[in-house]
């Protein structure tokens, strides 16, 4: 190949020399709106040395390498462009955290990986490490970790009326039928994959994104905020629930974290592993521009920092066709948190492999549980395992929005310590329930009662586009109108 100078050399004469992160990123120099860091080009000379390549040289390679960088280079606290990526906190003073990183080496033929691994006090991407679900149960029993509380938040936002267009025959994600559904498949394998990880089988569940929650609220599966006993109690109060509901929006994870965070600090530190079973993106609107967080990514991505406080591990189950970009986004590159907390896992992707079913139950277990063993053991050296934090926590569940008594009957279980607050918090006084309509009503413009509604705003509610494009405040509620999100 030849060089800029025209002489002709192979191309593997080139190296990046390997060094840390700290010594690969000198100032970053701009190009418009892209950044790219000044990367150290080396030559392999014939003793085995490496010296710097010509300036040339450099140029020659500086656009392809920079795109060769390592995850955990990408996601360094040092590293990572705060102010291009819309999925850090703007505000967030990196400088006053304490950050911990655990790394490893393949634990493909080689040793057991290195777990509780500091890496200089600075916020590195858990890897990936293991090939299979012996070696996690292992890596657990080597960490300490025996057993686990598991926490269930489900999304009931609107878009899972669309996003099944591929994977389940267009049908609505939670449509209930003759065969299970996603969600019911994802709780079913839950069920059978991860329940020995808990503790004494009593499993908080919550929804949220319904017409009563929105992205504010989650609501509890039981009006008493019992919790359920066992996966086969949560999927049968799954089906209970979902005929009742009224899907609505826009998304958020922030609720459901917090709820968990909640019940970690009233646990008393107690290790806990929140799994949530969603559809796809946080919402994003059109109108927000370039390189900024939305309203619902912005309160995600502190929810997800905050949560790094404490004993939690969240994982997030993706059915349904996606987008998850944002979600990957979420699993390798928020560097403000002090541990790398929060794991995602494409559960459609692994149901439509050509395997058969134990060999997919298998593989999602792998691909839940890989990250566990280093984040407890980031719990531990951040010392969060069993002491309270001290902090103002006070989410409080909603109860769910039912119509009938049929889900009353059945007996009460609750942990032998409640986690709960004992009294509600003061923003639940009034009811966000929407009043009972006819169906054709509900798919009318309530401004012109005549065009569809195919126009939803930030608060859920919604009209037709031609009414409301100008509008100023929600014709319903009356709160200011900052996001507006086509239908389709």
């Amino acid at each position: 190949m030849e060089d800029s100078n025209g002489n002709n050399r192979p191309i593997d004469e080139l190296f990046v020399k390997r060094r840390t992160v700290q010594s690969l990123c000198h100032r970053p120099r701009c190009c418009g709106s892209i950044i790219f860091p000044m990367i150290l080009i080396t030559r392999q000379t014939k003793n085995n040395q490496f010296r710097p390549c010509p300036s040339k040289d450099r140029e020659f390679m500086g656009g392809s390498i920079s795109k060769r960088r390592s995850s955990r280079q990408r996601s360094s606290s040092n590293f990572f462009p705060r102010y291009q990526s819309p999925y850090l906190p703007q505000s967030q003073d990196q400088g006053s955290v304490r950050h911990y990183g655990y790394s490893s080496q393949s634990n493909d033929g080689g040793p057991a990986p290195e777990q509780g691994k500091r890496s200089d006090g600075k916020y590195s991407r858990i890897a990936d490490n293991f090939k299979s679900l012996d070696q996690v149960t292992e890596a657990l029993a080597n960490a300490g970790l025996e057993s686990s509380n598991l926490i269930v938040g489900i999304d009931f936002t609107k878009s899972n009326e669309w996003t099944g267009a591929r994977s389940f025959q267009r049908r609505c994600l939670h449509h209930i039928g003759h065969e299970q559904n996603p969600y019911e498949q994802a709780i079913s394998i839950i069920g059978k994959t991860l329940s020995s990880f808990d503790e004494d089988n009593l499993i908080p569940c919550f929804g949220f994104g319904d017409a009563s929650t929105h992205d504010q609220e989650v609501f509890s599966f039981y009006p008493d905020e019992r919790f359920c006993q066992g996966f086969e109690e949560v999927l049968g109060r799954y089906r209970e629930l979902v005929p009742q509901l009224k899907l609505a929006g826009p998304t958020s994870f922030a609720p459901v974290i917090e709820m968990a965070i909640t019940i970690v600090e009233q646990s008393g530190g107690q290790y806990h592993v929140l799994v949530i079973i969603a559809d796809g993106q946080v919402t994003r609107s059109v109108d927000t521009e370039h390189g900024q967080l939305s309203a619902q990514e912005k309160k995600t991505v502190e929810a997800i920092v905050k949560a790094s406080e404490y004993p939690l591990s969240i994982i997030l189950v993706g059915v349904g066709d996606g987008p998850w970009d944002m979600m990957k986004q979420f699993d390798d590159n928020i560097p403000a948190r002090a541990f790398d907390n929060f794991q995602f896992v494409n559960f459609t992707e692994i149901m439509l492999k050509n395997m058969d079913r134990s060999r997919k139950e298998t593989e999602f277990a792998l691909a839940a549980l890989m990250e566990i063993p280093y984040q407890y053991k980031a719990t531990l050296e951040l010392n969060t395992l069993g002491t309270r934090s001290g902090k103002d926590v006070d989410r409080v569940p909603l109860p769910p929005p039912l119509y009938g008594a049929a889900s009353f009957n059945s007996p009460k279980t609750s942990r032998q310590n409640s986690f709960r607050p004992s009294a509600p918090s003061s923003r639940h006084d009034v009811s966000t329930n929407p009043p009972a309509t006819s169906a054709s009503d509900n798919q009318v413009c309530p401004i012109c009662l005549t065009n569809p509604k195919d126009m939803a705003f930030g608060c859920g509610h919604q009209t037709c586009c031609e009414c409301g494009q100008d509008l100023e405040l929600c014709p319903i509620c009356r709160s200011t109108i900052d996001t507006r999100i086509k239908l389709y």
